[in-house]
């Protein structure tokens, strides 16, 4: 029988609507609780945050702390169920298996070593070498890097295609978005994107230099992604079922 969800409480709350409680308790683990108002919102949100490590809610601009306490309580159920269905978090650390292009990888503490870089994939482990405490920083500026190659290289080549010209690409840890095309041609990914299938990195890399000619998401738009990478839907599927997975190793 599955056990059930963990009850969640919510701390004392102060008068004033700005200093809403920071913290949620669920299971006595304590969970943050952003609070945020938008000038266009029209009803109070809830929703997990981009790593799974607290809860966001949203506001309109008049909304009082009474209408806002009243939807948290009324919220517990989902609260508690998409507390509980997070994936575990991965942390970079020895042993730990990760995946890079959807291909498991060990990480091993190497220490010392000559004759390698700080990091490199031999047999199916990443091995990283030097002192085990920066093992999780250099494991992490390895898959930085190896992202930002592997993008570069299938933006060039997928721009060339349909002759336009790429001017920058860079990786970032980005929450909202897998990829972004600015006017002049700089191009930006999220590097977690080097956890997915290469599959699913190449409809990203097509979405994104797609936007190189169309500026929207027009039907010309999706037409010519579709040329570029056949099957993009099932991969924009595959990123929603697995985008917290993906954000919660690291």
């Amino acid at each position: 029988m599955k056990p059930r969800p963990a009850s969640v409480r919510l701390e004392r709350v102060p008068d004033s609507l700005p200093a809403f409680p920071t913290l949620w308790l669920s299971d006595g683990v304590a969970v943050p609780l952003r609070v945020r108002t938008h000038p266009r919102a029209r009803r109070i949100a809830l929703r997990i945050d981009a790593a799974g490590e607290g809860i966001e809610m949203v506001l309109p601009k008049r909304s009082s702390r009474a209408d806002a306490l009243r939807f948290l309580e009324a919220s517990r159920g989902w609260i508690e169920a998409r507390l509980a269905a997070l994936p575990p978090r991965v942390a970079f650390a020895d042993g730990a298996s990760i995946p890079v292009m959807d291909i498991p990888h060990v990480i091993r503490a190497m220490g010392a070593v000559r004759g390698h870089g700080p990091v490199w994939i031999e047999d199916g482990e990443l091995r990283v070498a030097g002192d085990p405490a920066f093992l999780a920083r250099r494991t992490r500026d390895f898959l930085r890097d190896l992202a930002k190659r592997e993008l570069s290289t299938r933006a060039e080549k997928l721009a060339v295609s349909i002759d336009r010209t790429i001017e920058r690409v860079t990786v970032r840890d980005t929450v909202s978005r897998w990829g972004s095309c600015a006017r002049g041609g700089n191009l930006s990914f999220s590097w977690r994107l080097i956890f997915a299938p290469e599959n699913v990195i190449d409809y990203v890399v097509a979405h994104e230099v797609a936007h190189l000619v169309e500026m929207n998401h027009g039907v010309r738009f999706w037409r010519l992604v579709e040329q570029l990478h056949p099957g993009a839907k099932a991969r924009r599927l595959w990123l929603n079922r697995n985008r917290m997975r993906l954000m919660r190793i690291g």
